[in-house]
């Protein structure tokens, strides 16, 4: 079985050594429309993370369901798996729109859902002949999560909320999030100043473990962790919008969407059917329940 990378992990994958997660066969080019492993057959890509295995495992069980022929190229690093596509190497993936705004394209933030996809959709078509297609309600994005018995005991459910009782809270911060335009200098422009009662740093991989020890109140999350189906921690809403969103959609070959049609109906199926809840309970099944991502992908899909 294929075990993922945990989330994010693909930022430690660099340099050609990616690539070679194609395979020899993948790497030689595709044929006119027909996909990048030959006539007929479209080859799904992931990013080198839980999640995104399990979406494109889905994807890949959505077009074989739908009566095509695919081949499976997961775990590319995030930083290559845009080139991949480009050159022909995959065929689709999924994405996220913030990242194709920010990241590929190289634009400045923004923050409604609606238009950031509109101008991923266009650009992409325009630069690079790939396809956006409908894009997903769930999304993958910054946040802040809260320990739940704080947000009952304050009536705090907004990031509002959260800045008029900040000087009750500890904060448990991983350093870099105090310093990236995106993290602590964003947060203030929009919601104003955050007086902490504690501002403390912490390892990335023990912030969970740091409110569920009472050492602290809040951190920064991205919104699809699988420590948030514990009903201990809270998701706070983000009202003012200060963060770009993230939503899920597959980006498709153009050439290989004309040739094999059907795509677009049968990646709708899965795109439609998730939420931001729904990917954070799949991602915790992997990530941890030790289940293998096929089987979560596959009952999934089998329940749609």
């Amino acid at each position: 079985m294929n075990t993922p990378i945990t989330r994010r992990g693909a930022l430690g994958l660099i340099g050609t050594s990616a690539l070679s997660l194609l395979g020899a066969g993948t790497l030689a080019g595709c044929s006119n429309g027909g996909g990048a492993s030959g006539a007929g057959t479209v080859t799904v890509g992931s990013k080198a993370f839980t999640e995104g295995v399990i979406l494109s495992e889905l994807y890949a069980l959505a077009l074989e369901d739908a009566g095509m022929k695919v081949d499976r190229a997961f775990e590319i690093s995030g930083s290559l798996i845009h080139t991949a596509l480009v050159e022909g190497d995959i065929d689709l993936y999924p994405e996220y729109t913030g990242t194709g705004l920010i990241s590929v394209l190289k634009m400045e933030p923004q923050t409604d859902p609606e238009e950031v996809y509109a101008i991923v959709k266009d650009e992409y078509k325009k630069q690079f002949d790939l396809v956006w297609l409908e894009k997903s309600p769930a999304a993958d994005g910054q946040g802040l999560v809260i320990r739940t018995q704080a947000a009952k005991k304050l009536g705090i459910k907004t990031i509002s909320d959260l800045q008029a009782h900040a000087g009750e809270l500890r904060f448990a911060s991983q350093g870099q999030f105090d310093e990236r335009p995106d993290g602590l200098p964003a947060l203030e422009a929009t919601y104003g100043p955050f007086a902490w009662a504690e501002h403390e740093v912490y390892d990335e991989g023990l912030k969970y473990q740091v409110l569920e020890n009472d050492q602290a109140d809040v951190t920064p999350a991205y919104t699809t962790e699988a420590q948030l189906t514990n009903d201990a921690f809270t998701l706070l809403e983000d009202d003012k919008r200060v963060w770009p969103p993230y939503n899920v959609a597959p980006v498709v070959r153009a050439e290989v969407l004309a040739a094999n049609p059907g795509i677009e109906e049968a990646l709708a199926r899965v795109d439609a059917a998730l939420t931001t809840e729904k990917l954070t309970a799949l991602n915790a099944r992997v990530d941890i329940d030790k289940e293998e991502y096929e089987d979560v992908a596959r009952e999934f899909f089998e329940s749609l």
